[in-house]
């Protein structure tokens, strides 16, 4: 995709505007080199999700994120990790939020390159916050690939690690760690999203827009109460309902 330009112009009344700007920003990620070709592909599956669940947080989403909140404002050592399409997706958003709750960010990729790190961390840097990554001196015990590897100021001695657009062998292994683990991820099938401890069925975008906004009143003891099991059946049954539910195109 050499000399590909982002160019196309998406008027605010078209009716998916908000999905196909994170088209537009994905695909400009990818020229920088920060998001992958598969980072592309796995875009898809969760806008497919999207589109299922009514492309809005819904009310298990919600109470998820309540709970979310208060578990990473509570812990001692709480970590976020960003990928590539994190980085595309939320990062405004992330940097408002770790302003907001001086919670930590470590840049953690799959498809490895020094080059990679350096252009997610730089692009945060210019949001104005200084993320790890680049010192990877500590590695997550039985994982093989360089997903492993972490910073241990960071993810390696976290206790509670938010870890938005994952892949499941990670999230394992991090519980497996003794780690409080908090996904965010729009399938609720996939083995992220069965790791979880608190499972956050839900665009990453959109999840940390609802962290920001939310008052601690509304927060406030729902870790304590909350029932991850419960709450991934009724996003998992929301969608089974809506699938069947459906008559008219339009719906969609």
């Amino acid at each position: 995709m050499k000399g590909w330009e982002n160019s196309l112009e998406i008027p605010s009344s078209h009716p998916r505007y908000e999905s196909l700007k994170k088209r537009e920003t994905l695909l400009d990620f990818y020229q920088r080199g920060i998001v992958t070709i598969s980072g592309l592909i796995s875009h898809g599956r969760g806008e497919a999700f999207d589109y299922i669940i009514g492309e809005k947080s819904q009310s298990f989403a919600l109470e998820a994120e309540k709970a979310a909140l208060e578990k990473m404002v509570r812990s001692e050592r709480p970590v976020i990790s960003v990928n590539g399409n994190v980085a595309a997706l939320a990062g405004e958003e992330i940097v408002k939020f770790v302003r907001k709750y001086h919670i930590r960010v470590e840049a953690n990729i799959f498809y490895w390159s020094r080059e990679r790190m350096e252009r997610i961390i730089t692009y945060f840097r210019s949001l104005g916050l200084d993320v790890l990554g680049m010192n990877q001196d500590s590695f997550i015990p039985g994982l093989e690939s360089d997903r492993g590897r972490c910073e241990r100021e960071g993810i390696f001695l976290a206790d509670t690690v938010l870890i938005p657009l994952e892949d499941g062998d990670r999230a394992e292994a991090l519980k497996k760690m003794g780690k409080f683990v908090i996904t965010i991820d729009l399938n609720p099938l996939s083995r992220t999203s069965r790791f979880g401890d608190i499972t956050i069925v839900d665009d990453v975008q959109r999840a940390f827009r609802n962290f920001l906004k939310f008052e601690e009143e509304e927060y406030n003891g729902k870790v304590s109460s909350f029932n991850n099991a419960g709450n991934a059946e009724s996003a998992i049954a929301y969608i089974g309902e809506r699938m069947t539910s459906i008559k008219r195109w339009p719906d969609l």
